[in-house]
């Protein structure tokens, strides 16, 4: 790789979800298709018509630190954790302040917090309300604390557009370095929204998943038995760094985060927009800002949700992008096993797109046992071996959709 280029290249990873405390640990269960879903059995879900979530495998208070911990929100507890695995996996590179960035944001935000506070005016009066109420539940504390903690100067954003935050937040983190602003930039998403109001909300929209007696078989993208999607919570990040950065230190480089796509459906609140208009555009917009063909394309790690409607639009939309290079590439929803992050999402499945790059192994699609007539795509139901297909280098698309009808796109190639 040359150093005077303006690719901006991915040098650190960072996780923690329902299939592990880190990236290691989450992979190795993504690839042995084991699902992070299980029962609830706090009071607070007993009447909840779903029961199921994909909780966070390790407790961020334990690597936080309890006396840092109660200063913040559970969701900037999972940031903090996936940032400091990222950037110790970056090797904790040497970077001017000034040219540093973060990059991260939450769909939500600080509800648990909320929550918490409401219950504490109510109960006992504003003056027992914690004086860290207000950094908790902002959806810009994540990047302030990561911001802090690295002493990042270049500027921490927070970008929010629902379930595609995590993807969007790191296209604005590509973005920083390619304008000049940045030589590195921490960038990702994070939630924790596993509480009652969330599950009730989501559930009167007839959102969630009711399949209770079988968490682990509950999230099924692209089958016909799929009733809705499973909550998920943790975070996902990545260390992104220009070329040149990266070259004069001599950085492992995972790939290269060669472009992003946006759109905005313009349709409804809640709903796709049926013919997948913006998820097209958002994709072709993506491989045009990375200047990669469809023929380099050899998997798509897809927002797939497992919800009646969102599967099968995108899908259908993965078809038109991609056109008959469509034929040859290895689709999974790594949703299957996570549930669904909201804005984390979309940061965590970055990461499942850059390894899977990375090992040239696409991860599986657990529970597609019937798959909707509508989906003609090749979904993996196992652990899937990627070669070329085409023109060099390999690539792979990640793509994150959200409430308001948000679309973003990621491009990542082989280094």
């Amino acid at each position: 790789m040359s150093a005077d280029d303006n690719r901006v290249v991915v040098t650190g990873l960072g996780a923690t979800t329902p299939l592990g405390g880190d990236v290691a640990s989450t992979w190795s269960a993504m690839l042995a298709g084991r699902s992070g879903v299980k029962a609830l059995t706090d009071d607070w879900a007993k009447d909840l018509p779903s029961r199921i979530a994909g909780v966070a495998a390790a407790d961020p208070v334990e690597i936080v630190g309890r006396v840092q911990a109660r200063r913040m929100d559970r969701c900037e507890q999972f940031a903090l954790v996936a940032a400091r695995e990222a950037w110790a996996d970056a090797g904790q590179p040497e970077v001017d302040p000034e040219r540093l960035g973060v990059s991260v944001t939450s769909g939500i935000g600080g509800i648990g917090s909320t929550l918490a506070a409401y219950d504490t005016l109510k109960e006992k009066g504003w003056q027992r309300i914690s004086p860290f109420t207000v950094p908790m539940l902002m959806p810009n504390g994540s990047a302030g604390w990561i911001s802090i903690e690295l002493g990042a100067q270049a500027g921490a954003h927070s970008a929010v557009s629902a379930c595609a935050s995590g993807a969007e937040a790191v296209g604005y983190g590509i973005d920083m370095i390619r304008s000049g602003r940045a030589d590195v930039v921490v960038a990702g998403g994070t939630e924790a929204a596993i509480m009652a109001l969330n599950m009730g909300a989501f559930a009167v929209m007839r959102a969630l998943s009711s399949r209770n007696d079988e968490p682990e078989r509950a999230s099924r993208p692209f089958d016909k038995g799929r009733d809705g999607f499973v909550l998920g919570e943790g975070a996902g990040m990545l260390v992104l760094e220009s070329a040149a950065h990266a070259a004069a230190r001599g950085a492992r480089v995972y790939a290269v985060a060669a472009g992003a796509g946006y759109s905005s459906d313009g349709y409804h609140i809640a709903h796709p927009h049926p013919e997948g208009a913006g998820v097209i555009l958002a994709m072709k917009r993506a491989l045009a800002d990375a200047g990669v063909s469809p023929d380099q394309i050899v998997h798509v790690n897809a927002h797939a949700t497992s919800t009646p409607e969102g599967d099968v639009a995108e899908a259908q939309a993965i078809m038109t992008a991609l056109g008959p290079a469509a034929e040859r590439v290895v689709v999974s929803s790594t949703k299957s096993m996570t549930g669904h992050l909201l804005g984390g999402a979309g940061a965590v499945e970055s990461v499942a797109a850059i390894l899977a790059l990375h090992e040239k192994t696409a991860p599986p699609t657990i529970n597609l046992e019937d798959p909707d007539d509508g989906v003609k795509v090749d979904v993996a139901t196992e652990p899937r071996p990627l070669r070329p297909g085409g023109r060099e280098p390999m690539a792979v698309l990640n793509n994150a959709f959200g409430f308001g009808g948000h679309n973003v796109s990621l491009v990542f190639t082989a280094p």
